[in-house]
């Protein structure tokens, strides 16, 4: 099965000052700069790891998928920012001493508004140093949500921030925004969306909350000390952002995913695309062709891993992926952008027509309006579907087995 050979890098730097409310994510508080560093030292032993299986060609076996350039390089977190200059700096030197990634490769990093891991120094540093893309966790424009949430900046943080990120040179900017907060009426949505778009990013996604096993929120809610706002209001505010954002100027072209023309997230249209990526760091996850797994978690047992010099997958997470299981996951990751899903990419890898496989299931959401047809032969979800996607997305579940001829 052919592959196409563009691939992103996903480093995970998992610390923060403290785990927000809201979050599932494999992060954790770290105290002590001997934490941080001891981390650092495993994950450039890693990276240099993955170099050694790239010239010896692993990356490029049939099953797996065929190697080729890298055409993003995102290190999110936790809090990357958490590192200070000289480890990012290092980091990144040998990130592209391993991996060979393109000219014009798109350079992410995440940071918090907070003005003390986020110096004007700082961004100076890593601009000259050739990240170009800049993702700020806002989150909300208002002191009382940010606190409610568990953040560690307030709003003036953040404008403060954006100002020192143009002032260093970034010219793609994001900031993340979270709706549905508990408590949170329609109108103060619309003055955080009002107050990040003043600040004329190219990119702003917008995620409604997630009560996620695990989290203190959902604890609480569990618990009755908190309530989700109800379904009617969020949609609301979905479809608000929608309007409020478009006319703004940036064009929305994921389901929670705005941006101006050409400022699209290229590392995260990999995933939305199905190409492949590779996830290095401690709870890091990756796909490859066929191919899924996790490394360990958490980063003591990471780090031991990489003392020994072996790769620090956790094996227990591997899976070997079915033509079903990619077709669904190609299928439902695709439907999150406007775009859709190309019905000839579709039948290059599968062999396989979109009709073939899912032609009664198109026909019918086609028929409800959830789903339209474009003239290029692709699908994808109507603005009626948009709000409703998850539920769209579980028409495309095939029974296991249900291919075979």
């Amino acid at each position: 099965m052919g592959w196409q050979a563009e691939a992103g890098i996903y480093v995970h730097i998992p610390f923060c000052r403290r785990k927000c409310f809201y979050c599932d994510f494999p992060v954790l508080a770290a105290r002590r700069e001997a934490t941080v560093s001891r981390y650092v030292d495993a994950l450039i032993r890693e990276i240099e790891l993955w170099g050694e299986q790239m010239q010896a060609g692993w990356l490029a076996s049939g099953r797996s998928g065929e190697a080729g350039q890298f055409v993003s390089l995102y290190l999110g977190g936790g809090t990357p920012t958490y590192l200070n200059s000289s480890q990012l700096l290092r980091l990144l030197a040998v990130l592209r001493q391993h991996f060979p990634l393109t000219p014009d490769a798109e350079i992410t990093l995440e940071a918090n508004p907070d003005r003390e891991s986020l110096t004007e120094e700082k961004l100076a540093a890593l601009r000259a140093a050739g990240v170009n893309r800049l993702s700020l966790g806002a989150q909300v424009f208002d002191d009382g949500y940010l606190r409610a949430i568990g953040r560690d900046h307030n709003v003036r943080d953040i404008e403060s921030a954006f100002i020192l990120a143009r002032r260093a040179g970034f010219t793609n900017i994001n900031l993340d925004l979270i709706f549905a907060l508990p408590g949170q009426s329609i109108e103060e949505w619309q003055l955080t969306l009002e107050r990040a778009l003043a600040l004329q990013p190219e990119h702003l996604s917008c995620y409604s909350l997630i009560f996620e096993e695990g989290t203190l929120f959902e604890r609480w809610r569990a618990q009755g000390r908190v309530d989700p706002v109800p379904e009617e209001t969020e949609l609301k505010m979905y479809e608000l952002a929608c309007n409020l954002v478009s006319a703004a100027g940036l064009r929305q072209y994921e389901i929670s995913n705005f941006a101006r023309p050409g400022r699209e997230s290229r590392h995260n249209l990999l995933y939305w695309r199905y190409q492949n990526w590779l996830g290095l760091g401690a709870g890091a996850h990756s796909h490859w062709g066929d191919r899924r797994w996790a490394n360990l978690w958490p980063p003591g047992r990471y780090e031991d891993r990489l003392q020994e010099a072996i790769l620090p997958i956790d094996t227990g997470t591997e899976l070997s992926l079915s033509i079903e299981e990619m077709m669904e996951e190609m299928v439902i990751m695709g439907l999150r952008l406007i775009e859709g899903v190309s019905g000839q990419e579709f039948a290059r890898r599968f062999g396989r027509s979109l009709d073939e496989v899912y032609g009664d299931t198109i026909t019918r959401l086609v028929g409800a309006g959830f789903l339209a047809r474009t003239p290029e032969g692709r699908i994808r979800l109507t603005r009626r579907g948009l709000p409703v996607g998850n539920a769209i997305f579980a028409e495309f579940l095939l029974t296991p087995g249900s291919l075979t001829t």
